[in-house]
């Protein structure tokens, strides 16, 4: 039976070959001269170059190293939580596989973690991306994800971070989900702090992200937001909403009554506003059932899956067990 190491390290890998060997010979340096009991597990997300081929070898030569290929690209949050799974070290270490984050950075993350803290996340504080296309874009994410978040880093951005295992194991990662870790793992409580780390040029390759990809981030924060605030009482988020439109839509029409009553051609006088009261009521009722039906389904998930609304850190007692 293999021994069981004591750090991983995870590293996604999509069209990628110019990087490996480099990366792997860095990694392979620091966590020999600093945390002998490692391994380094690669994710291959459906590379389409020779990346494969040389993870291959890698595996075959250096039995610390494992390789896991994916059957389609399931993108960097799919890449990611394979590797998580994968992983049997105590405190597991992400990176990417461009380059551009520097594996002599690890011991500031890791020393973090066995401070005491679940998470330590890297910090671009000296980046040398692209001022327009990336570094600006990037800010206004950041700021906007930890205005959401409620937590107050300065890089969500970044893969390169260090977990305990427990903490990342405890997350179940979907959508695109991976930059919001950190605030989902708030949810079980977790520690978290920031590490300034290096941000160095991409040697070779082109990068897989762009503008576009920050766009999107938008939706997630909408889906982080809801988790964090509303995930075991959706009800309090649909149901204010929808308690306004029935409160709203039913003034409305109370009056378009009232006016009926007087003998007012309703539909002549007030047409628009008998639609708009009609819709606002409808609309309230459907949100009130929408929030009635996420109670429901959020009862379903946790007790199916056996799990608990809460996280124990510890318990203590001085009774005898």
């Amino acid at each position: 039976m293999p021994i069981k190491p004591d750090y991983s390290v995870v590293v996604p890998i999509h069209n990628e070959q110019e990087s490996i060997v480099p990366l792997y010979t860095r990694i392979k340096e620091v966590m020999e001269g600093c945390y002998p009991s490692f391994e380094i597990i690669y994710i291959d997300d459906a590379s389409t170059d020779e990346s494969l081929k040389l993870l291959e070898d890698l595996a075959a030569v250096d039995p610390r190293v494992t390789v896991i290929q994916l059957r389609r690209n399931f993108g960097q949050t799919g890449a990611l939580a394979a590797g998580f799974d994968a992983a049997r070290g105590d405190i597991i270490i992400s990176l990417d596989g461009d380059q551009q984050h520097d594996p002599a950075d690890i011991p500031a993350l890791v020393e973090k973690v066995r401070e005491g803290f679940d998470i330590a996340s890297g910090w671009r504080s000296s980046r040398v991306d692209n001022y327009l296309s990336r570094r600006l874009p990037s800010r206004i994410a950041n700021w906007m994800m930890a205005k959401v978040s409620g937590i107050p880093l300065h890089d969500f951005g970044t893969t390169f971070k260090a977990y305990r295992r427990e903490t990342i194991r405890s997350i179940r990662l979907y959508g695109e989900l991976h930059r919001f870790i950190p605030a989902l793992a708030t949810l079980n409580g977790a520690s978290i702090t920031e590490v300034p780390i290096r941000n160095v040029d991409r040697p070779s390759g082109k990068s897989h992200y762009g503008i576009g990809r920050t766009t999107r981030v938008v939706f997630d924060l909408i889906t982080v937001r809801f988790l964090l605030k509303y995930l075991t009482r959706p009800l309090h988020f649909f149901g204010r909403l929808g308690l306004a439109g029935l409160m709203s839509g039913g003034g409305i029409l109370l009056f378009i009554l009232y006016e009926k009553l007087r003998g007012e051609d309703v539909i002549v006088e007030h047409g628009p506003l008998l639609v708009l009261g009609s819709l606002a009521l409808i609309a309230g009722v459907q949100l009130v059932c929408t929030g009635l039906l996420g109670e429901i389904l959020i009862r379903t998930y946790f007790e199916s899956q056996n799990r608990r609304i809460y996280s124990v850190a510890r318990v203590i007692s001085r009774a005898k067990k």
